[in-house]
């Protein structure tokens, strides 16, 4: 056996695996990154400036900015709602972003592995052994870590093997098609517009999207209903919106969390991040910006653990995380109780956008990721607004 022992060992390497991986190891820890390789995470691939200035990220990775979303009704109706003054969605195509999260982990100081998380064993020694194939069918290597960190993605086997009840998490199946971006725009398709359809013959619990990125786009759906064809809902739209006869670069799906887990942590020298501890927001299905936030919380928080020996330094990633978020999180769920149950639901939701207070909120609170406090009477505006809208007593007023 390899008597390797890092302080870190991470499992995962997408944004959130790799932010942990590189913070661990400018604060001068010895860290391993394990990736599996040949797979991309289906996303429309949206995040907030504040994301860049957050965590460095430079604009060379961004390979489109949409100035506006149009939400699409299942009657048709079409909202535009324009970021204005207060920035852009910054577009990134997943394959080429994570690559670089994982590089700039490993110039950083990490190491990096292309391998198959098999395990975590325990025996008579203190620290836990991670167990790996680095091919299909060869041999079962391991090293020993003194911490842990599961950021494998929905369905984590860190997270199932750890901790009880990570298996329950709900998700939503994603699946998504990169095709070649039309050479033109036009009002079905504009490189500096995110596309939403909120139709249930679309989804009938979630929503679709076409999202620039550049000479691509990502066309995507998402779905709980296990009976409900993807495929299909994808195949509808490219053929809806004249898409059908742009070349498909690939295709990918994975199941998507839609509730934090009620706990990250074992209690003892391994804890979870990202899609593994179930940080994408509802409602949105955001991921990005969550994932590598909870790294970085996770990395505080296993720094602090490897300082002092103290498990109970692991519990104050989760609770730093939902501090910050699990207001946003908890309205956002209400949010898609609510308006996603119905079409008819959804057609006063996309009248509801349609309104300035609600678009001006809306962003304000995308770009900075909190709740908007600078304006209380929009916020009761917009409460009695919403309400009217959800009895179905009046249509939104301007």
């Amino acid at each position: 056996m390899n008597e390797a022992i890092y302080d870190a060992v991470i499992i995962g390497g997408g944004p959130s695996g790799s932010t942990a991986a590189t913070d661990l190891a400018l604060a001068g820890h010895s860290v391993l990154l394990i990736e599996r390789g040949g797979r991309i995470k289906p996303c429309g691939g949206a995040i907030p400036p504040r994301l860049l200035a957050d965590f460095d990220i430079p604009q060379s990775l961004l390979v489109a900015k949409a100035r506006s979303a149009r939400m699409i009704a299942p009657s048709g109706r079409a909202v535009d709602m324009p970021v204005g003054e207060i920035g852009y969605v910054g577009m990134v195509d997943r394959e080429e972003f994570d690559e670089a999260l994982r590089e700039r982990a490993r110039h950083s100081g990490a190491e990096r592995m292309t391998a198959t998380f098999e395990k975590i064993e325990r025996d008579d020694q203190a620290h836990p052994i991670v167990t790996f194939r680095r091919t299909r069918g060869g041999p079962i290597e391991s090293v020993r870590a003194r911490v842990v960190i599961g950021a494998d993605g929905a369905r984590s086997a860190v997270a199932k093997q750890c901790l009880p009840g990570a298996e329950r998490v709900p998700c939503v199946f994603a699946y998504h098609e990169i095709i070649k971006a039309p050479p033109r725009n036009t009002d079905q398709f504009d490189a500096a517009r995110c596309d939403v359809f909120y139709q249930g013959r679309l989804s009938p619990d979630f929503y679709a999207w076409v999202f620039p990125h550049g000479d691509t786009a990502s066309i995507g759906v998402g779905s709980a209903n296990k009976g409900f064809s993807l495929r299909g809902a994808i195949a509808t739209m490219r053929d809806d919106l004249g898409l059908d006869r742009c070349e498909t670069l690939r295709r990918e799906g994975a199941p998507i969390p839609l509730k934090p887990l009620k706990r990250w942590d074992n209690g003892a020298d391994v804890i979870v991040a990202g899609d593994a501890a179930g940080v994408v927001a509802p409602a949105s299905g955001e991921g990005i910006y969550y994932a590598m936030v909870g790294g970085r919380y996770v990395a505080d928080a296993a720094a602090a653990f490897l300082k002092t020996g103290e498990a109970k330094h692991l519990r104050s990633a989760r609770k730093a995380f939902m501090k910050e978020h699990g207001k946003v999180f908890w309205v956002l769920g209400m949010m898609q109780y609510f308006w996603y149950s119905s079409d008819k639901r959804r057609e006063r939701f996309v009248t509801m956008c349609d309104d300035k207070d609600v678009q001006e909120l809306t962003w304000q609170a995308y770009m900075h990721k909190k709740l908007v406090r600078a304006k209380p009477m929009a916020h009761v505006k917009i409460f009695f607004k919403d309400t009217a809208h959800l009895l179905g007593l009046r249509a939104a007023t301007r």
